[in-house]
Order: structure tokens, then sequence, then C-alpha cells
């Protein structure tokens, strides 16, 4: 006799009514009855446990071309999940099995089984995988090792330390031998906790004065890696701050989400030419080879206790629009998570 229990008839997802202007409004959005349906072939029926809310949610609510397919209207949304399978038409998934995958913002999802990756829970905390084991793991990872070319000794800067991807990526520089890692957050609690619990050189409170004074401040001798998870004030700090042949890998942008218009860009790019620095965007999407380094180097850090995490668990599916709001407010300490 199996413990999985049957699902129901139907479930709650919330769907996108309207495209939000500036900063979403509950408004735009709904939580809905919808029907489970059985599973076709080659696919399985998912009971998602842990849904995932992330800062690049925000653009796909808009119609704007960009990497990844906008949400459509009045359907569910999408994101990382990890749940228990509940029912499987798929070989090589079985029933009780735990499956990671992006169908999230829903109880329950119907999953090409090519697309869910297999995840084990006595290995680590199912929730760490859509964290620090997961996506947010992997762009920090492949951010700074990668796109960054970081090295031993270098002096590394982190914008949106305390959130997710940036607390990995502090951690990971220390790890790898960095001379110095200064973070930013946006409050005197996030400030104690990157240096107090993750080992970062220094850190400052963006809200307390000018960016770019905080951080010569706390990095006299220039900075060789800045990790950009915050764009606006924080890029043109960075630049004003890079050593020569100085690397900026662009993750994200939060301060500009949601505005209704063009932030200006950073003033001093010219700077550039003298410090022969280099300014390069990446996609986690880019970088899945890295998927097994990642996980058995992080993973190792993570059972160690080498490399800690927080997460931001707010509970219930009707909660799901309330915790995403709170990214882009930056409530979150680590990776913020909805346990259903």
């Amino acid at each position: 006799m199996s413990d999985t229990p049957t699902p129901p008839a139907t479930a709650r997802e919330w769907h996108l009514l309207s495209r939000p202007v500036g900063w979403p409004e509950p408004d735009n959005f709904e939580l809905v009855e919808a029907e489970v349906r059985t599973p076709g072939e080659g696919q399985v029926l998912v009971r998602n446990e842990y849904l995932s809310v992330d800062p690049y949610m925000r653009g796909r609510m808009s119609a704007a071309k960009s990497y990844v397919a906008p949400y459509e209207l009045g359907k569910a949304m999408q994101g990382g999940a990890v749940g228990e399978v509940v029912a499987s038409n798929a070989e090589g998934i079985s029933v009780g099995d735990h499956v990671l995958h992006f169908l999230g913002w829903r109880e329950y999802a119907v999953v090409d089984a090519k697309s869910a990756v297999k995840v084990d829970p006595q290995a680590a905390p199912l929730s760490a995988y859509l964290g620090v084991l997961g996506m947010t793991g992997l762009t920090a990872y492949a951010g700074l090792l990668r796109t960054a070319s970081f090295k031993e000794g270098d002096s590394v800067f982190v914008s949106g330390a305390a959130g997710a991807v940036g607390s990995q990526v502090g951690q990971i520089a220390k790890l790898k031998g960095a001379s110095r890692v200064i973070g930013s957050a946006g409050s005197d609690e996030k400030v104690k906790l990157l240096t107090e619990e993750y080992g970062f050189d220094a850190a400052f409170n963006y809200k307390n004065g000018p960016v770019s004074e905080q951080l010569r401040a706390a990095a006299p001798d220039g900075v060789d890696v800045y990790f950009d998870n915050v764009g606006g004030d924080h890029l043109e700090a960075a630049i004003g701050s890079l050593n020569r042949d100085g690397r900026i890998a662009v993750c994200g942008a939060i301060s500009v989400y949601n505005n209704t218009e063009p932030a200006p860009g950073p003033r001093n790019l010219a700077r550039l030419i003298q410090t022969r620095g280099r300014i390069e965007g990446f996609l986690v999407g880019d970088h899945y080879d890295l998927q097994p380094q990642f996980v058995q180097e992080v993973g190792a850090w993570v059972r160690s206790g080498e490399l800690k995490y927080r997460e931001t668990v707010v509970e219930g599916i009707e909660n799901n629009l309330e915790a995403f709001l709170g990214v882009l407010r930056g409530d979150n300490t680590g990776k913020m998570i909805v346990k259903l």
C-alpha cells in the first residue's frame, strides 16, 4: 500500500491577469482552481512541496522581448519547483520520486519527464535544490568563476550580497582564495550577517550614504571583480573602484526592474579604457555544462558547513504573490521559498 495520497480533482494555481506597469499590484494576478490532469505519455504528475520566487520573474510579467518568453495572460505562471511524483506515465521516474522542474506557482503540475530532474531528499533538504544547490547557486558559481574569470588573490565586490545569489558569490570567492570580499546590502542586520556568518571581509548598508564613498572606504585598494545584482549607482561605483584588468559580471539589475522610464547608465564608462576593464552579462542557462562540477564542489561545502545559506520561507500557495513582491522589496534574507 503506497503512502502517496490520491491527487485531488482540482488544485490552486496563480494566473497573470494583466501586465504590471511599474510595481506589480495584486489586481494583476488571480489565484484560481484548475483541474488536476492525468499525465500523458512521457509525463509525470507532481505534488509541489516548495516553490521558488525570483527577481527575474518580474521581466516575464511584461510583454517585452527578452531571453525568456513572457508569461501568458490568463494562464498559470511558471518558476522553479520541487515536489513528489504522485502519478507517472514515464520511464525512469517512479511514484514517490522527488523532482525539480519549472512549473511552479501551482500546487500540482503535469511535467514532461525529460524536463524534470530527480533530486535526492537524503542528500540535502528539498528546498536547497531551489537555492544553494539549484539555479541560484549555479548562477553564483558560473558568474563568478566563468564570466568574471575569478582567480585566487582577487578582491571581489558583490551587490545584493545578502540575497540568494550574492551570499553564495561572496562565500565561493572566499573559499577559492579571494584577497578581500566586500558586500552591499539594504539593512544593518544584513550587513552584520555578511561579516559575521558569511565571512565577508567588509560590508555596508547602501542606504547609509553614497555607494561610491562607502565602497572606496571598504575597498581602499580597489576591486578586481564586481558581481552585479543591482545595477544603477552600484554599477557606477564599481566602475569607479575597478582595478586594472578588472571584470564586471552583470547578473541582474533589481534596482531598475520596476522603473517605467529607462534608468540612466553609469556616467563613468570611459574609466574602462584606462583600467582595461570589461563588463559582461550572462545567463545561467548558458552554463548548465558546469552543473555536475557545481553540485559536486558546492554540495561538499554545504555538507561540511563551509558554505552557509539562509532561506526565508513563506507558507501557503495563497501567499505566493506576497512572497514574490517581498523579493522585489528586499524582504528576504537568502533564498525566498514558498512551502506548500
